[in-house]
């Protein structure tokens, strides 16, 4: 019973994010939710840039918190081990779910892109953007870095083996796709407004800082990450050396 009961917490914390992610494009860039990032202002400006800023460190805080070694050595003390992915996957949600509902747009437009091809640029790369930080997700493994692995191997009795460290094709061109799959969706906007730019900088800012300590857990747990570290970019494909096949 216990095995099924964690199997269906998995799977539902995993549907939630599914859900998450998808309201997250629209609220993002504007498209059919009923309150987006760049919807008008209702409060001052002032009282809008402190909700929002606290809704932003407490999306980051939770993620980075979360995600270190040491919280979940003392997390798994109270939450079982193989659902320990999956509640985190689950906090995430519950973090940018908190962020859409509670966020304070603040007007005024820093541009306005009103040319059709450049409209249409700006929403190709931030369809590009979607595209690429879900494709880093698989070529890495997908249902490990979402707790789906761990909850289903636990639920046939298997024992949970960490993923290996992989180098697949994108991964040889630059260390962190994912996040240059995020940051494009955050920053490719026909129409940038102050709340937008609020977003776009703050989310910049906090994945250059969650890179480092993304990267010092990495090494620590892959030490040929340090090797990959040096001959690889850190988030554009420019400079690079030849990596090894893996």
């Amino acid at each position: 019973m216990k095995r099924a009961l964690i199997l269906i917490y998995g799977v539902a914390s995993y549907a939630v994010f599914l859900v998450t992610f998808v309201y997250g494009i629209g609220f993002i860039g504007n498209i059919r939710v009923p309150k987006s990032m760049d919807s008008p202002r209702d409060v001052s400006l002032g009282a809008a840039l402190t909700v929002s800023l606290g809704l932003l460190a407490l999306f980051a805080l939770q993620h980075s918190v979360m995600a270190r070694p040491a919280f979940k050595r003392w997390w798994t003390r109270f939450v079982p081990e193989p659902a320990e992915r999956s509640t985190y996957v689950l906090f995430s949600s519950l973090a940018l779910i908190a962020l859409f509902w509670f966020w304070q747009p603040m007007g005024g437009v820093i541009w306005d892109i009103t040319s059709p091809a450049g409209t249409n640029a700006m929403y190709a790369a931030f369809a590009l953007g979607v595209v690429l930080l879900l494709y880093s997700t698989f070529c890495i493994n997908h249902f490990d870095l979402f707790g789906l692995r761990q909850v289903w191997l636990y639920a046939r009795g298997k024992p949970y083996t960490p993923v290996p460290f992989v180098m697949p094709w994108l991964y040889k061109q630059m260390r962190h796709p994912l996040y240059v799959g995020w940051l494009t969706v955050a920053w490719a906007t026909p129409t940038m407004t102050v709340a937008h730019l609020v977003f776009a900088v703050i989310t910049t800012t906090y994945t250059l800082i969650a890179i480092q300590l993304e990267e010092r857990d990495l090494i620590a747990a892959h030490p040929e990450y340090a090797d990959y570290q040096r001959r690889v970019p850190m988030l554009l494909p420019i400079g690079k050396r030849t990596a090894r096949n893996n």
